[in-house]
């Protein structure tokens, strides 16, 4: 059983509480927040200690999870690595590629595990066809939400595109060759709507759009590889695979569409698959690999390396609708 603590008892910390108290492999010991009001009905709510400070937290713990504003991560995870305690922390890793870079180093020199909490690694919809994901060549995906004041401190981009730039680098295995990127800022002072096109050295290609100005939630990608087609729908937690293979004769499946390709070019099944959605808690499933990776001495399923390649393209991104907007005024 490892010690853990929790900094941060927002909307989400208390969500990273919850779930903890219900994985046996962890003693929650406890929690800081700053706001002294918000932290005493916390610690009466769930029945567990309020640290009066970060360092008091840290010392009392061996698992730090850090689910505080972005701004504060920075600070928050170095303290907890320069104290050698493994560390847990929400997306995005930190607020700038520069902070990334120090922080790279400072995990380096204290030999712990650090994970980084990209939830839609863990959305059952994704685990479903995650093992049929095959080289895709052409990524879209679509996160579009209500407007909600919480998240507008930051731009569209570092607070919902994130999680689709994780989707996209976890399945394409390619450096970034090109990006085309251009955003509007509506409500907040920072792009609300933003649309990317991410070109990568394999040919492969992403276009992602953002926006928090929508009339209804929406969280869908779209894979296409060789001889397949695949959709997940993030929020209603559905998958759907559409795949063409060479047959020869009646298809194997009485259901799929036969397309004759003309004459001695054979034929196409195309057949069409809803695979079966495990109903699993994403945000409890990843603090579970966490302890996992832990204990047996293996690399997190995202790692610090990962959360901080997708902090470095989603400030390329948005460089790039900065440019643009200016070209504009």
């Amino acid at each position: 059983m490892l010690k853990i603590g929790v900094l941060g008892a927002g909307h989400l910390g208390k969500i990273h509480l919850k779930c903890i108290q219900q994985i046996s492999d962890y003693e929650l010991v406890g929690f800081y927040d700053m706001d002294p009001e918000n932290a005493k009905k916390v610690a009466a709510d769930f029945g567990i200690k309020s640290f009066n400070s970060i360092d008091e937290l840290i010392e009392a713990t061996e698992v730090v999870d850090i689910v505080t504003p972005t701004i504060a991560h920075f600070s928050c995870a170095a303290k907890s690595l320069q104290q050698s305690r493994h560390v847990f922390i929400e997306k995005p890793i930190v607020a700038t590629p520069e902070e990334a870079s120090e922080l790279i180093e400072i995990a380096s020199k204290a030999n712990v595990k650090v994970q980084v909490g990209h939830v839609e690694r863990f959305n059952p919809a994704f685990l479903a066809i995650q093992d049929k994901l095959n080289n895709p060549m052409f990524i879209e995906s679509h996160r579009l939400a209500q407007f909600n004041p919480r998240g507008t401190d930051v731009p569209v981009i570092l607070d919902l595109m994130v999680h689709d730039i994780d989707i996209v680098l976890s399945a394409i295995k390619s450096k970034v060759k090109n990006i085309h990127a251009s955003g509007v800022a509506i409500v907040s002072d920072t792009a609300d709507i933003t649309n990317a096109r991410i070109e990568f050295e394999n040919g492969a290609v992403a276009n992602l759009t953002a926006s928090r100005i929508s009339l209804k939630n929406m969280r869908k990608a779209r894979f296409f590889q060789k001889d397949a087609y695949i959709s997940v729908d993030f929020l209603e937690k559905q998958s759907e695979i559409v795949s063409i293979n060479s047959v020869d004769g009646e298809p194997d499946d009485p259901m799929a569409m036969l397309i004759d390709l003309g004459e001695g070019k054979g034929s196409k099944q195309i057949s069409f698959e809803k695979p079966v959605v495990e109903p699993v808690n994403a945000i409890k499933m990843e603090l579970e690999k966490f302890y996992e990776a832990i204990v047996n001495d293996q690399l997190p399923p995202v790692t610090i390396k990962d959360g901080v390649e997708v902090l470095k393209l989603a400030y390329q991104i948005l460089d790039e609708v900065n440019n643009n907007l200016k070209k504009l005024q």
